[in-house]
């Protein structure tokens, strides 16, 4: 039964069929539900300042999001020559790049200049015919593959879906005076104000065995669902119920969030740092239990002390010990493949629900409700009511495989860092429904996430840093910090040797196409600020990494599957901490760089070029950008081919008008206006390693030259 102000809930779209122009009109109508559903989200700000506050100092404004959803599409689509025209550079620029979950005491207040909700609004309505458009025209097979437009379509819609979640998190993070309730998100209504009227909690014993992971249903999946792995758990026990907030009342009356004992070293860091006495989203004093509220979407209402107690992975790890201690049981957060075992209690998918079994896919209420409303099996809310925190560190199965479009989903969060969360809230919908979602935050970060708890033996071995072993990540790593071959310097470090002397102004430089981030440590001896960008978010990561001092392992094949481990440590290469500090490091998209008139003293653009899909669009935006007197420097071995850049774009290698061009031909005809050439065109050598016997050894030309 739906609650009548709430939209019918939607059904994750399957990827197979028999007839693909139903297909067609079924994804058109998932898309246009997915883009309603989340535009009615903000139907919920009262005021503009919501909008553009943050509403916690790790994420980026809520206008950022409005129309982050809309960009992705274009971005994605564009990365996939599916498009040949962007709608509006400006937004598709400012609005590309989200915020991972960085550590709590991580403040970044950068500023933006936002373009007005109404602009937002107006480009969000261009986008939405423009990909309408584009699911009524494009090609389609079914079933549907990595490889299909569709699969790109699906992948902005499960995106949008994240972030309906997100937002809505965001929103209960704003004042209450900028939020409003609406009745198309209504509350539940149950709820016992009576702290000693709710249900005790209890244990369930559960068998254990051997469980299966790996998506193999017929739905769109991350990256990080596709796999296999086996574990083999031992007997345990799991509570029957989420654990309540009159059941974690207990552990804060117990002083819990004042005892060092019961808190890992993240979790006791944390609550100094925060200061927290009690979870959240409780509004009052904790000295006052009864005169409490919770802090729900859009109002506050007296605390229900039934409803889940939401509180972040720490807080949850630090009351399952406290309960270990008290009742002298090995009590902890459940591991991922226990919550699995778990689910096998709840019958179906979310695709087969005729009534979904629990608070989910938003077909009850937009808000938590009791712990023991939702029976399943012999538990309660195994899915739905809020996300569940595990004690596994995402990572990929084996198998595991990054979509080229969207390489920097999951990966990033490869690092020991990020817990998973299993079971969808009363807000999941599309992918995140679904039994084999994988997702993950920070162990600080608060979602509409709460816990239940088991008595197990389970360990996790996970190590925090493990060896990269994708293929272009590695052979990066190899090439920029790695041994030399063949007596051929490595190649970042003769690029900088041969622009410093040229260099009268060492202010600010910028280095695009960084990939793993050695030209931006050779340059960061020499300049005061130094910008290192990629579009590969994965190579971020990894400078990211380097600069914070970790060590980063990862492997070289040797022959067959035969492998060699090596590591990358900054200290090995002199790199001091106060040179790694003058570096910023961002994830960006050489052909649509942001405005930023005369900040750079340099723009060092290593073999870029010959990979971009608009070079000639990259060299005008870029010219602007560098100050009078300030340097582009330009490298490549000019290697033009269509799956990068179309041959209309090539720059040179081409005839015209019956003619040979050359790329240095083309550089001298469309920097000459702006720029004069410092030094003749040198030949730079290269050598990339790919087995230990198989090298390739390039030449690419250098050209220096200076603005006017």
């Amino acid at each position: 039964m739906n609650t009548a102000q709430l939209p019918a809930p939607t059904r994750t779209l399957q990827l197979s069929g028999q007839n693909a122009e139903q297909k067609r009109s079924e994804l058109l109508a998932y898309f246009t539900q997915t883009w309603e559903l989340y535009e009615s989200l903000f139907d919920c700000l009262a005021d503009e300042r919501a909008y553009f506050n943050k509403a916690i100092s790790l994420r980026h404004p809520l206008i950022f999001y409005f129309g982050h959803t809309a960009t992705f599409y274009m971005n994605k689509l564009m990365a996939g020559r599916y498009l040949d025209n962007r709608v509006d550079d400006r937004i598709e620029a400012m609005m590309a790049i989200g915020v991972d979950e960085m550590s709590w005491d991580d403040l970044n207040d950068s500023h933006y200049a936002w373009p007005t909700v109404e602009e937002v609004r107006d480009y969000r309505g261009k986008v939405k015919n423009l990909v309408s458009e584009f699911i009524r025209t494009m090609p389609l097979e079914l079933p549907i593959t990595w490889e299909s437009p569709a699969w790109v379509v699906l992948m902005g819609i499960e995106h949008e879906r994240i972030h309906l979640e997100t937002s809505s998190v965001l929103i209960r993070q704003l004042p209450i005076e900028w939020v409003k309730p609406q009745a198309h998100w209504p509350v539940c209504p149950q709820a016992r104000h009576d702290r000693a009227s709710v249900p005790d909690n209890s244990l369930i014993a559960m068998p254990g065995g051997r469980v299966q992971q790996g998506k193999t249903d017929d739905t769109y999946g991350w990256d990080n669902e596709y796999g296999n792995q086996v574990t083999e758990l031992k007997p345990f026990k799991a509570s029957k119920m989420l654990v309540s907030n009159a059941e974690f009342y207990r552990f804060i009356a117990a002083n819990g969030y004042q005892d060092q004992r019961w808190w890992d070293e993240e979790g006791w860091g944390w609550r100094e740092f925060s200061g927290a006495q009690m979870p959240t989203f409780w509004v009052g004093e904790i000295t006052q239990p009864d005169q409490l509220k919770l802090r729900l979407m859009t109002e506050e209402v007296a605390l229900p002390w039934d409803w889940p107690a939401e509180v972040n992975q720490l807080e949850a790890a630090a009351f399952c010990r406290w309960l270990a201690e008290e009742t002298g049981k090995s009590i902890q957060l459940p591991c991922e493949a226990e919550w699995m075992q778990l689910r096998e209690q709840v019958s179906g998918d979310q695709p087969d629900w005729i009534e979904a079994p629990g608070n989910i896919n938003l077909a009850y209420w937009a808000s938590s409700n009791p712990v023991d409303r939702f029976a399943q099996g012999e538990f309660f809310d195994i899915v739905g009511n809020v996300w569940q925190w595990t004690t596994t560190p995402t990572n990929g199965f084996e198998g595991f495989k990054v979509h080229p479009l969207y390489d920097d989903f999951s990966t990033p969060t490869f690092d020991g860092k990020h817990a998973l969360i299993k079971g969808g809230s009363w807000i999941s919908t599309g992918n995140e429904a679904l039994k084999s979602a994988r997702y993950a935050f920070r162990r600080h970060f608060f979602q509409h996430a709460g816990f239940r708890y088991v008595v197990s033996s389970h360990k996790e071995t996970m190590a925090l840093n493990p060896y990269e072993t994708d293929s272009m990540v590695s052979q990066y790593l190899d090439f920029q910090y790695g041994p030399g071959y063949y007596n051929v310097p490595n190649y970042a470090v003769a690029l900088v040797e041969k622009l410093l002397p040229h260099c009268k102004q060492r202010g600010a430089a910028l280095d695009l196409g960084c990939a793993t981030g050695r030209a931006s440590f050779e340059l960061a001896r020499h300049f005061a600020t130094v910008t290192g960008m990629d579009y590969s978010a994965r190579f971020i990561d990894v400078a990211l990494q380097l600069t914070s001092g970790e060590d980063f392992r990862y492997v070289v094949p040797e022959e067959g599957e035969l492998v060699e481990y090596r590591q990358v440590r900054l200290k090995d290469f002199n790199v001091s901490d106060e040179q790694a500090a003058r570096i910023q490091f961002v994830q960006g998209d050489a052909c649509n760089l942001k405005p930023q008139p005369d900040r750079y003293d340099l723009v060092l653009a290593s073999n870029l070029i010959d990979r971009l899909r608009q070079p000639k669009r990259f060299l005008q935006d870029v010219i602007p950008m560098i100050r009078s007197g300030g340097l582009l420097v330009l490298s490549s071995p000019y290697t033009w081919l269509e799956e990068f850049t179309p041959k209309e774009n090539w720059l040179g290698g081409v005839r015209e008008n019956g003619e040979a061009l050359t790329t240095y031909q083309a550089l001298q005809r469309l920097l000459r206006d702006a720029f004069e050439e410092v030094v003749p065109p040198q030949d730079v050598p290269f050598v990339i390693r790919e087995t230990a016997r198989k090298y390739q050894h390039t030449e690419a030309q250098l050209t220096i030259w200076r603005k006017r």
